[in-house]
C-alpha cells in the first residue's frame, strides 16, 4: 500500500465556493427535452408535461443553474418561435443536430421547468445566424417587467411578472466551424461586445459570459480568447470554456491522468484573462464559467448512423461505466481546487444525453455511474476551497507525467462547522493511506464515509439494477492529530466531518 500525507489549514484559503459550479445544460437535442424533462401523456407527467419523476432525481442532485437553450442548435435557434401559443409554434429544421424542433418547448416551458427544480437559469443568445436586436429584444421580453412591446408579449403569454434572468451567454463555440455562422475572433470580439451592451441598457442588472474556444485543441487557442476578450473584458463578468474527455484507446490509467490536461486548460485561460486586465489596466478580475464539460465518447458509432430530420431521436445517450464516474470526480476536484476563479460550471447535459440522468419514453428514469460524484460534490462541496499541501507518490502514463496517486480537494463550511475531504485514487492497482494532518480541527469527528468503486471499471447502471452505486463503509481513523483514510483502488471517497460540541 502507497502512503501520502496531506497538509490542511484552516487560514489557506483559495477561494469560496459558488454553488454555480454544479450547474447543468439542457439543449434542444437528442431526447434531453422531449422525453427527457418535459413528456406529456407519460404517467409520471404533471399537468405541464413535466417528468415528476426526473424532476426528483434533479433534485436529488441539487443542481444551482441551468444552462439553456444550447450548445450547437443555439446558432440558428429563433427563440421567437419557442413562445405563445403552441398551436401556432412553427416547425423547424434545426440544422446543428440534423433534426426537426417542434417548438412545443421554449422559453417560458423551460422558466417554469427551473422553478420546479429550484434552479436557476443562464440563458443563451444566438450570434451565429443572429445577433443584437434579437438578443436585446429576448432580455426585454424575459426581464422587462411591462410597458414594452416584448414585455408585454410575454404578459400576454401567460407570465405578469418577469422571470429575471441574471446570466447570460453572448452566443456558443463561435470558433467552431461546426456552428452556424461561425465567426473569426475579431468579428466575434466586436459583436459580443455590441450585443452586451444593447443588453445591458435593456437590463443592467445582468451578467454576461464571453464565449471562449470551444475547447483546448482549438488552432487558435488561446489566441482567442485575447483577442475576444480585449473587445469583451470590461463588459463581461465570465469568459467560457469548453472540454469533453475521452477513452476511446481503453487506456484507463491515461484515461484517469486526463485532469492533468484540465488543469492546464484553466491555468492557460486564467494566464490569458490576467493579461488582458494588464494590458487595459483593469481592476476587474475575470471569473471563470466552465459551462460545458463530461465524458462524451461512448455514442459516437451510433450517432453515424442516426437517420436525419427526426423529432427527438436518441442522440449522445453514452452509457457510463466505473472509470467515467471516477473521471468526473476528479474534473469536480479540479473546479474545487480553482475555486478563487470558476464560479460557475455545467454539466453537459443533464437528462439522456451525455447525461447522469438515462428515461425510458413511457418508462422508468434511473441514475448513471456519474450521477453520485456530481450530487456528492453538490451536495457537500460547500464554504471553502482549502489549499492543501500534499506528498504523494507519483506515476507516469502514455501522455502524462508526474500523476498523483490520488487528487484530493477540501472544503470548509463556518457556518455549519463542517469539513469535506473529496478524494480520488486513480490508480489501477494500488490502494493509498493518506495521512491528513489537522490541527486545525482537531474537535471534528467523521460522520460519514462514502465510497464509490467497483473492481469491473467498465461496468454501467441499468434501469433494472444499479451496479456501480454507493457505500459508507470507507475505511477511516483518528491517531492524535491525524486522520488516516485508506483510498481504495480506482475509488471516488467523500469523508464528511462534523465540529463536536466541547
Amino acid at each position: 500500500m502507497k502512503k501520502a500525507n496531506v497538509l490542511l489549514d484552516k487560514s489557506a484559503i483559495i477561494g469560496k465556493v459558488d454553488q454555480r459550479i454544479y450547474g447543468s445544460f439542457i439543449e434542444h437535442m437528442g431526447r434531453a427535452v422531449y422525453g427527457g424533462i418535459y413528456e406529456p401523456g407519460h404517467p409520471e407527467a404533471d399537468q405541464q408535461g413535466f417528468r415528476k419523476d426526473v424532476i426528483s432525481l434533479i433534485n436529488q442532485l441539487n443542481v444551482p443553474i441551468i444552462r439553456y437553450p444550447g450548445g450547437n442548435m443555439l446558432s440558428a435557434y429563433n427563440w421567437e418561435d419557442g413562445v405563445g401559443s403552441k398551436d401556432e409554434r412553427p416547425r423547424r429544421l434545426e440544422l446543428a443536430w440534423q433534426v426537426i424542433e417542434t417548438n412545443q418547448f421554449g422559453t417560458n416551458e423551460f422558466m417554469d421547468f427551473a422553478k420546479k427544480v429550484n434552479s436557476e437559469v443562464m440563458m443563451a443568445v444566438n450570434l451565429g445566424t443572429r445577433g443584437i436586436d434579437a438578443a436585446r429584444n429576448l432580455v426585454e421580453y424575459c426581464n422587462h417587467p411591462s410597458g414594452s412591446y416584448w414585455s408585454d408579449q410575454r404578459r400576454e403569454h401567460g407570465y405578469e411578472e418577469p422571470h429575471k434572468i441574471k446570466t447570460w451567454c453572448l452566443g456558443n463555440e463561435m470558433d467552431g466551424s461546426w456552428q452556424m455562422g461561425q465567426k473569426t475572433a475579431e468579428e466575434y470580439g466586436r459583436l459580443a461586445a455590441e450585443t452586451g451592451k444593447a443588453m445591458k441598457q435593456v437590463d443592467p442588472d445582468i451578467e454576461l459570459v464571453s464565449c471562449g474556444s470551444s475547447g483546448s485543441g482549438m488552432p487558435t487557442f488561446p489566441e482567442w480568447e485575447a483577442t475576444t476578450l480585449n473587445h469583451t473584458y470590461e463588459l463581461a463578468d465570465y469568459v467560457s470554456l469548453h472540454q469533453y474527455f475521452g477513452n476511446p484507446d481503453n487506456d484507463s490509467q491515461n484515461y484517469l491522468a486526463s485532469t492533468m490536461e484540465l488543469d492546464h486548460f484553466i491555468n492557460t485561460v486564467t494566464s490569458v484573462c490576467d493579461y488582458i486586465k494588464a494590458k487595459k489596466r483593469s481592476k476587474k478580475t475575470m471569473m471563470l464559467s466552465f459551462d460545458e464539460w463530461n465524458v462524451w465518447y461512448h455514442s459516437h458509432e451510433d450517432d453515424k448512423n442516426l437517420e436525419k430530420w427526426q423529432i427527438a431521436p436518441p442522440q449522445l445517450e453514452d452509457r457510463y461505466n466505473m472509470e467515467d464516474a471516477l473521471l468526473v470526480g476528479g474534473i469536480l476536484i479540479t473546479f474545487l481546487k480553482h475555486a478563487d476563479r470558476i464560479k460557475m460550471a455545467c454539466l453537459a447535459q443533464l437528462v439522456n444525453v451525455i447525461a447522469p440522468i438515462v428515461t425510458e419514453s413511457g418508462g422508468d428514469a434511473w441514475k448513471q455511474t456519474i450521477f453520485y460524484p456530481y450530487m456528492h460534490a453538490s451536495l457537500y462541496g460547500k464554504g471553502s476551497s482549502l489549499q492543501t499541501i500534499a506528498s504523494m507518490p507519483k506515476f507516469d502514463t502514455k501522455d502524462f507525467t508526474d500523476v498523483p496517486y490520488a487528487d484530493t480537494a477540501v472544503t470548509y463550511d463556518e457556518e455549519s462547522e463542517e469539513l469535506t475531504i473529496f478524494a480520488l485514487n486513480r490508480h489501477l492497482q494500488e490502494d493509498v493511506l493518506v495521512q491528513f494532518s489537522m490541527k486545525d480541527f482537531k474537535s471534528f469527528k467523521v460522520i460519514e464515509h462514502i465510497v464509490l468503486e467497483n473492481p469491473d471499471l467498465k461496468l454501467t447502471n441499468t434501469a433494472l439494477k444499479q451496479n456501480v452505486a454507493p457505500h459508507h463503509s470507507g475505511e477511516n481513523h483518528w491517531e492524535n492529530d491525524e486522520l488516516q483514510v485508506k483510498l481504495n483502488k480506482t475509488s471516488w471517497n467523500v469523508i464528511r466531518l462534523k465540529k463536536q460540541s466541547s
